[in-house]
């Protein structure tokens, strides 16, 4: 077995630390069910080694919701944004980091956010919902963080 050094962050995340809800999907990188925040920008931990990340800052969907659900996370409910849930924490994260440095982002915008995100539901109707529900939250001041 490889050391945890040489592990990829998902596996180490997964198996090392016990946090499930970031997903292995296709392990290439490219359906962005493993998606989480380095340094808050969107990475997908199946392609990174965890060497590679010291003194860097991860979050998963795990760390998302400190004081109660996020805005996003809200909305994901709301909208019933989910089906089988397997793309679900990835399309959060994404939507996460995109929230984060755009509070409005048009449906184009929420859509290159999210491309390479896979939804095997094609629920991509109602997360396009939940996301510009989630930034009428953040307006009104309502949900922590995005």
């Amino acid at each position: 077995m490889r050391s945890t050094a040489e592990r990829s962050l998902l596996d180490c995340l997964r198996i090392e630390l016990g946090l499930t809800g970031t997903k292995y999907g296709c392990g290439e990188g490219d359906c962005g069910a493993c998606s989480v925040l380095v340094d808050g920008q969107v990475v997908r931990s199946c392609q990174v080694r965890a060497r590679e990340l010291r003194g860097r800052s991860v979050v998963t969907i795990e760390g998302l919701a400190r004081d109660g659900l996020t805005a996003i996370q809200q909305a994901f409910l709301e909208a019933g944004s989910f089906q089988c849930g397997f793309c679900t924490p990835g399309m959060v994260v994404g939507a996460t980091a995109l929230l984060a440095r755009t509070r409005r982002p048009s449906d184009d915008e929420i859509r290159a956010a999210l491309d390479g995100h896979l939804c095997r539901c094609c629920g991509y109707g109602r997360i396009l919902t939940a996301v510009r529900r989630a930034a009428d939250l953040l307006e009104q001041g309502r949900g922590s963080g995005p």
